[in-house]
């Protein structure tokens, strides 16, 4: 118990500092660890992937408000271009929990693997450029983009910075008031993805107790005990660096993220 309970301090706390320093909520970090660990605490295969996106939202829930307190102390959040995208968030983090229970993941785990490493390698070569011009989409594609971003990412258990930071530096946004956005779009996605994963779940007699939902409370507790003070700090040091250096770790983050879903994907297509 112990043991488990270190764990989830310090994958929280690695989530906290990620999810502030690239806006992308921790999911990232946190999903695979309890994909692992779900395992061998005992829990039904069948159930291991829903439980740990499940919960993962939920610690994002927490998480991004953390961060995005100090993100908007620093200046960097508008809030305008957050009104923008939130609906379609909302209607994509609903619309992907109810996709989560019935989509085989493989194929599209390896769909978003190659999309990854195609926005890393194209962040990584733009990363000594001036910034571009800035774009004005209209409502409709604020509404498609976080439509996508809600459903992804409540999928795959991310914050949706994976995808909102990208396209908001390909909108002309500098990338500190990327993350910063991401972080505040995170909120209302996680919360609307953890709402859904606890009804869907609530019935569930497979579910390890105690559970809210597919929710498993002592991760959640033990991850958000570090993550919630980390998550300011990479907020902060987000500011600090330089535009190019933060870009570049952005990709390299994007493309290790990338090789990690590619090899779950290889491996389930191989098994199956």
């Amino acid at each position: 118990m112990w043991g488990d309970l270190a764990l989830y301090a310090v994958f929280g706390a690695l989530a906290g500092l990620v999810s502030g320093l690239f806006g992308v909520g921790g999911g990232i970090i946190i999903v695979p660890f309890l994909a692992w660990l779900f395992p061998r605490q005992g829990f039904p295969e069948s159930l291991v992937m829903l439980a740990a996106v499940a919960t993962s939202l939920a610690t994002i829930v927490v998480t991004s408000i953390s961060a995005v307190i100090t993100h908007h102390r620093l200046g960097a959040v508008r809030w305008e271009v957050v009104a923008r995208l939130a609906p379609g968030i909302l209607l994509g983090a609903l619309l992907g929990t109810l996709i989560a229970q019935r989509l085989p993941v493989a194929v599209f785990k390896l769909v978003f693997a190659l999309f990854l490493f195609f926005v890393a390698v194209g962040l990584y070569r733009r990363s000594n450029a001036a910034a571009s011009p800035r774009l004005r989409p209209r409502w409709g594609w604020f509404l498609g983009a976080g439509s996508v971003i809600g459903t992804v990412s409540s999928i795959l258990g991310i914050g949706g910075g994976t995808l909102s930071v990208p396209f908001l530096l390909r909108c002309g946004h500098p990338i500190h008031s990327a993350v910063a956005i991401s972080n505040a779009c995170g909120f209302p996605l996680a919360l609307a993805g953890t709402l859904s994963y606890v009804w869907l779940g609530w019935k569930h007699s497979e579910v390890p107790v105690p559970s809210l939902g597919y929710v498993y409370l002592p991760a959640f507790l033990g991850i958000i005990a570090t993550s919630v003070p980390f998550a300011p700090v990479g907020a902060r040091l987000a500011h600090r660096l330089p535009t190019q250096v933060l870009k570049r770790a952005f990709a390299l983050m994007l493309g290790v993220v990338g090789s990690r879903l590619l090899y779950q994907s290889l491996r389930l297509l191989i098994a199956g």
